[in-house]
C-alpha cells in the first residue's frame, strides 16, 4: 500500500497539485490520467521518491518493495539482457554479485565460508535460485526469444530495449509497480500478455499511459489529475468518460429536470456495472461499481477539441484501384506486388509491425514517392485529405501566426473563419496568434486536423493520428472519425481507436496482404489464434 498524505507541489513557479491524500491499495490497478502538463509523470516520480513533494508525505508499507519503469534506455547497454531484468530486484543482485566475489577468492577463509553461508540463506528465501527462469519468462512473454537473452542491451533494437525494461520492472514480484506509459513500443501479443499479467497481478499498479484499450483492460480505478487536485474513481477510463460527460450535462443542463438526469446516470452505472467482463480485475471493478452513488460521479473541467471531416460531395462507385505496387528503399523491400481495391463505406486501418511499409503506402498514393512498379488510381469523384505521420515540412522555420498557417490552405480567408476552426482545436484568443514554429508536438497535429477539416475532402487518409496527442485530443479524433459518413484509410497503433473506426483490415506482411472485412477485435482472434 502506497499512502499520499498532503502532497503539494510547486513547478515552474505554480502549482501543479494541492494537498492530495490517496491511499492506492494492493489487489487494484491505478490508472493516472489528466491533460498534458497536468503532472501525471511527475505524480509517479513523487511515488517513487525521485522527486521530494513541497508539502506532505508518501509513505510505502513496511517491507514492500517498489519498481518502477526506467525511462533511460541506454542505461544498461554494458550488461546481459538477462541480468538487467535480474536487475529489477536490486537486493537480489546484490547478493548474487557479492556471491560470486566471494567464490571467486584465491584465499577463501573461514569469514568468508560463513558470509556465503549467510547469503546463500537470503539468496534461497528470494528464489534467488529460480532468478535466471523468472527472467526468461518475463522476456520471452513481451517477445525477447532466448537467443538474445545473454547478449548486451547495447546489440538489441530500440523497441527490445523497452521491453527489457518492462521485464526488470515486472521482475520479482513488486509489491508496487509504478509505471509510465509502458505499452509504448510493444507490438499486439506483447500488450495483450502485459494486460494479463497486470491482471493476475497482486500487488499495487499505478500506471499512466494514453492507450485507451489497456487502461480499460487492466485498470479498477482512475486517479485523475484536475482543478489542481487528485480523485480516485472506480471503475475503467471508459466509465469515467462517459460518466463525467453525463455528469457535465446534469450541471449544464438547468432547464431539463435533474431527476431525468439522475435516472440516466443510475441507468449508465447499472448497465456499465452489468457488463464488466469476467476477468479477475474486472469482478473486482463491478463489486466497486455497485456501490457508487451518483455524489460520486463528478464533470471533469477538461476541454476537448472538436473534430468532424463533412465531405463536400458523395464519392461515386469507383474509389481507389491498387494493383501490384512494389517499392524498394535502401536495398530493402518494403512493398511487394501489393493489390488491393477500396469500396464505398469502407473504412480500412492498415496494421502491422513494420510501420514504413504502411507510411510508404500513404505517401505513393499521395503523390509523394513513386513505385518501382505497378499503379493505382483515384476515382474521378475523390477528393482526398492527408494527415502524414512527419509533419515537420509544414511547420520548421514557419514564422506564421496559427491564423495565417491556416489561411494558407483555405479558400475563405476572414480571420473569423479561420479562427473559428482554430477555436474547435483549442487554440482561441492569443493562442490563435502564436506562431505555428514554436507549437508542440500535439499542438502540430491538431492544426494537421483543421487543416484537413478545411478540406471537406471525401476520402481521408491519417498515418498515425494519435501520435503526440493526449487522451482528450484522441478521444475527439476517435469521435471524429467514427461520425465521418465517407471513406477511412488510416494506421494506428490504438486498438480501441481501430476498433470503433475500422470495419475492413489490411495486413502487409511478406507473404502477402491480408485482407479481411471484419472489426479488429475478430481479426486479432482470426490472426492470432
Amino acid at each position: 500500500m502506497i499512502n499520499v498524505s498532503n502532497v503539494s507541489l510547486m513547478f515552474g513557479g505554480r502549482k501543479l497539485f494541492n494537498d492530495v491524500n490517496i491511499k492506492f491499495n494492493p489487489g487494484n490497478c491505478y490508472g493516472v490520467i489528466g491533460a498534458n502538463g497536468a503532472g501525471k509523470s511527475t505524480f509517479l516520480r513523487i511515488l517513487s521518491g525521485e522527486i521530494e513533494p513541497s508539502t506532505g508525505e508518501v509513505s510505502v508499507q513496511s517491507g514492500m518493495r517498489v519498481s518502477v519503469l526506467k525511462q533511460d534506455h541506454y542505461q544498461y547497454d554494458n550488461f546481459p539482457v538477462i541480468e538487467t531484468v535480474i536487475m529489477g530486484n536490486q537486493r537480489l543482485y546484490e547478493i548474487m554479485k557479492e556471491k560470486d566475489e566471494i567464490y571467486a577468492k584465491a584465499d577463501f577463509t573461514d569469514e568468508d565460508g560463513i558470509k556465503a553461508a549467510e547469503l546463500e540463506h537470503e539468496f534461497a528465501e528470494m528464489n534467488g535460485w529460480e532468478a535466471e527462469s523468472d527472467a526468461s519468462y518475463l522476456l520471452q512473454g513481451l517477445g525477447i526469444g532466448t537467443d538474445l537473452h545473454f547478449k548486451n542491451v547495447s546489440e538489441l533494437s530500440g523497441g527490445e530495449k523497452v521491453k527489457v525494461l518492462l521485464a526488470q520492472a515486472l521482475f520479482g514480484k513488486p509489491g508496487i509497480l509504478l509505471l509510465d506509459e509502458p505499452t509504448n513500443h510493444l507490438d499486439i501479443k506483447s500488450i495483450k500478455w502485459l494486460e494479463e499479467f497486470l491482471i493476475n497481478f497482486e500487488g499495487t499498479v499505478i500506471v499512466v499511459s494514453h492507450d485507451r484499450h489497456f487502461l480499460n483492460k487492466v485498470c479498477t480505478h482512475m486517479a485523475d489529475v484536475d482543478f489542481g487536485k487528485i480523485k480516485l474513481y472506480v471503475g475503467n477510463y471508459d466509465f469515467w468518460y462517459e460518466s463525467s460527460q453525463l455528469a457535465f450535462q446534469l450541471m449544464k443542463d438547468q432547464n431539463k429536470k435533474k431527476e431525468e438526469k439522475v435516472k440516466q446516470l443510475q441507468e449508465f452505472i447499472a448497465r456499465f456495472s452489468a457488463n464488466a467482463s469476467k476477468s479477475k480485475q474486472a469482478t473486482s471493478r463491478k463489486k466497486l461499481l455497485d456501490k457508487i452513488t451518483i455524489d460520486d460521479i463528478q464533470p471533469s473541467s477538461r476541454k476537448y477539441p472538436f473534430v468532424g471531416f463533412t465531405p463536400e460531395r458523395e464519392v461515386g462507385n469507383d474509389i481507389l484501384f491498387v494493383e501490384g505496387l512494389s517499392k524498394t528503399i535502401d536495398g530493402e523491400k518494403i512493398l511487394d506486388n501489393v493489390s488491393f481495391t477500396v469500396m464505398k463505406d469502407d473504412k480500412i486501418a492498415f496494421v502491422g509491425e513494420n510501420e514504413i511499409v504502411n507510411t510508404t503506402l500513404f505517401k505513393i498514393l499521395m503523390g509523394e514517392m513513386e513505385p518501382d512498379s505497378g499503379s493505382f488510381k483515384w476515382g474521378v469523384t475523390i477528393t482526398t485529405a492527408y494527415l502524414p505521420k512527419d509533419n515537420s515540412e509544414f511547420f520548421n522555420d514557419c514564422d506564421l501566426s496559427l491564423v495565417d498557417w491556416m489561411r494558407q490552405f483555405s479558400e475563405e480567408k476572414s480571420e473569423t473563419y479561420l479562427r473559428g476552426f482554430l477555436g474547435r482545436m483549442l487554440f482561441s484568443g492569443e493562442e490563435a496568434l502564436k506562431q505555428a514554429k514554436v507549437l508542440s508536438g500535439g499542438e502540430k497535429v491538431r492544426c494537421m486536423l483543421s487543416r484537413m477539416m478545411l478540406s471537406s475532402a471525401n476520402v481521408l487518409l491519417l498515418d498515425q493520428p494519435t501520435n503526440h496527442l493526449d487522451l482528450e485530443s484522441i478521444t475527439a479524433v476517435n469521435n471524429g472519425l467514427s461520425d465521418y459518413k465517407s471513406v477511412i484509410l488510416f494506421t494506428s497503433h490504438d486498438h480501441q481507436f481501430i476498433q470503433t473506426v475500422a470495419n475492413r483490415i489490411i495486413e502487409i506482411t511478406p507473404d502477402g496482404v491480408i485482407d479481411k472485412m471484419m472489426p479488429y477485435d475478430e481479426y486479432l482472434e482470426f490472426r492470432y489464434q
